[in-house]
């Protein structure tokens, strides 16, 4: 075979793979994968760790875009900062779907999406910040939040001052919102004033919107660790188990051994420190400070001194549990909270514990009553300046008769043998003193 038709054969080859691969590359949209991450109930130091987790397992699956279903009432303003910067470090698009919920801190998650979508009779905004639910946080930290949900607005384009208007009740626009009441837009609201790029029934149609019809969605669901991550870091159930953990410290030490109450004083700590280093909401040096702070009360129960070994680890103790939650101030009302429910917990506990006989070992519950044979000793004290008869040798202490009765006595040191006459010199409580009559009476 000739050179040239051999050519001709290549090139026909070549040619014919060509046309076989160019459907399949045209079609390869329709094979494309498109994360999904769901955001849902409260967003906190749990929600951070499964969607640092979901992006990881986007980059795996090689993903062309994300989505991020929102149905949150929003929550910790930290947790929400955290998962910004990880959609921030994330190359493909990503895109927010309000479904059907996105206030507060998911208003500005929404915000730092490449686009936004919403289902009908959606909400988004009302982002106003406040302390655990007890009221509004101060002017500095307000300002700082304003700030950070205008700056995202202005990033993708959009209003600031809308953005400013979800956060601060003073802010009035005309036509949308009044002054005192907080700006949250409706799904139709948000495309007028372009918070929206769309409205939506699914993600189905999302993809249909954004030109990827066809991609397969890939839901990532959340990890236990997460779950546990998100319970425990709770301000509520964080108070519980302080609540438990000091409750159960308490009953530990008024009690003798060491039994249930110190199991679950253990696991109770256990789960809230490890709940929040594992949320990255504190380091182990926090709970090395707070076994330091125990180890340092023990000390002080065993060799009691001035009170600077107790008092030291109180403090270290106090101050591992409030550094270790997800702020300073949440941290001070919870312990504070935890520390009056342990108090009650206490009281009750020992009532019933103590009712039941459960405490007989540390608690002398018998009464010392005529019935069961105790007698109250004599009242001597007309005994003072009456004579007697030494029955014993006095060295200091032995047996006299006095008043026609034998009464233990001692001497104020002298010695004084059997048969010598003495004389009560005076009488403290049970003890009777006595001295020779021909020594004159102690001053």
């Amino acid at each position: 075979m000739s050179m040239q038709k051999r050519l001709l054969i290549w090139m026909i080859c070549i040619f014919t793979g060509l046309l076989i691969y160019i459907p399949f590359a045209g079609g390869s949209t329709g094979n494309q994968t498109v994360a999904v991450i769901e955001i849902s109930g409260t967003i906190d130091p749990g929600t951070k760790s499964y969607v640092e987790y979901a992006f990881q397992e986007a980059r795996r699956i090689n993903a062309s875009a994300v989505i991020i279903d929102f149905d949150t009432p929003g929550g910790f303003i930290s947790s929400a900062e955290a998962i910004r910067r990880l959609m921030d470090n994330y190359d493909g698009p990503i895109y927010a779907f309000v479904s059907p919920n996105a206030i507060s801190a998911g208003a500005f998650l929404a915000l730092a999406a490449d686009e936004i979508y919403m289902t009908p009779g959606s909400t988004i905004g009302a982002a106003e910040p406040r302390l655990l639910g007890l009221g509004e946080i101060d002017e500095k930290e307000l300002s700082f939040w304003e700030a950070e949900m205008a700056g995202m607005a202005e990033r993708r384009g959009r209003d600031p001052l809308i953005a400013s208007a979800m956060v601060r009740r003073g802010i009035a626009i005309d036509g949308l919102v009044e002054e005192g009441v907080l700006l949250t837009l409706t799904a139709n609201r948000a495309i007028e004033v372009g918070y929206s790029e769309g409205t939506v029934a699914d993600r189905t149609e999302l993809l249909q919107a954004v030109g990827m019809a066809g991609a397969e969605l890939h839901p990532i669901e959340s990890r236990v660790t997460d779950t546990l991550v998100s319970w425990t870091t709770s301000p509520v159930i964080g108070t519980i188990l302080l609540m438990i953990g000091i409750g159960g410290l308490v009953l530990e030490v008024i009690s003798a051994g060491f039994g249930a109450a110190g199991i679950l004083s253990m696991a109770a700590f256990a789960l809230y420190f490890g709940g929040n280093i594992a949320a990255g909401m504190a380091e182990y040096w926090v709970l090395i400070l707070f076994v330091f702070g125990i180890a340092l009360m023990l000390v002080e129960a065993i060799m009691p001194g001035f009170g600077v070994f107790g008092i030291a680890g109180l403090i270290s103790t106090l101050a591992s549990i409030i550094l270790a939650a997800v702020s300073v101030q949440t941290g001070m009302i919870m312990l504070l909270i935890a520390v009056v429910l342990s108090a009650v917990f206490s009281v009750l506990a020992f009532r019933y514990f103590s009712q039941r006989g459960m405490l007989r070992h540390i608690i002398l519950s018998e009464v010392e009553t005529a019935d069961l044979g105790y007698v109250a000793p004599l009242d001597q004290r007309n005994l003072a300046g009456m004579e007697g008869i030494a029955v014993t040798s006095l060295r200091p202490s032995g047996t006299a008769k006095i008043d026609g009765r034998r009464i233990d006595v001692v001497t104020g040191g002298d010695f004084i043998p059997s048969g010598e006459t003495v004389v009560v010199e005076k009488v403290e409580g049970v003890r009777v003193i006595v001295r020779r009559p021909d020594l004159k009476e102690n001053k």
